[in-house]
């Protein structure tokens, strides 16, 4: 649930949030390097217009701002590949790590090495969740 807010912004970042979101529909909207830039500039000198607002007024040119962008919104944003709603979100599958314990002997006697130093940290961890936490206690039944 990581898009649930959990903390209070200040109002500094509400508008730095603000001009990203800006910045990256106007670039929705402008996919040519050069009209991007250009009108990323008018967008900047719109926020630079406000930056010493008496705070009253900033709140209020704030939820304008923001009602704005989202009558404005681009149909189709920009996303980037490995974003969620990308083209590629999701292609490459997650191998957990655990995956490596069920290698066959042989195939693990190809990288020696290896294995032995994640054995090693293995135990490690171990000893640091047991120094951390206790012990697990076996469950009876």
């Amino acid at each position: 649930m990581s898009y649930l807010q959990t903390q209070f912004l200040s109002h500094a970042q509400k508008v730095m949030r603000l001009y990203k979101k800006a910045a990256r529909q106007t670039q929705s909207y402008y996919s040519e390097r050069n009209r991007f830039r250009y009108h990323a500039v008018l967008l900047r000198a719109r926020f630079d217009e406000n930056r010493n607002a008496d705070p009253n007024e900033a709140v209020r040119l704030l939820h304008a701002g923001e009602k704005e962008l989202w009558d404005k919104q681009h149909p189709q944003p920009l996303k980037f590949p490995n974003s969620p709603g990308g083209v590629a979100f999701g292609r490459e599958a997650y191998t957990p790590d655990s995956m490596l314990d069920a290698w066959h002997p042989l195939e693990k006697a190809q990288y020696p090495e290896y294995f032995a130093r994640r054995d090693q940290r293995k135990k490690e961890y171990i000893e640091r969740w047991e120094k951390k936490y206790g012990k697990v206690e076996p469950a009876s039944h």
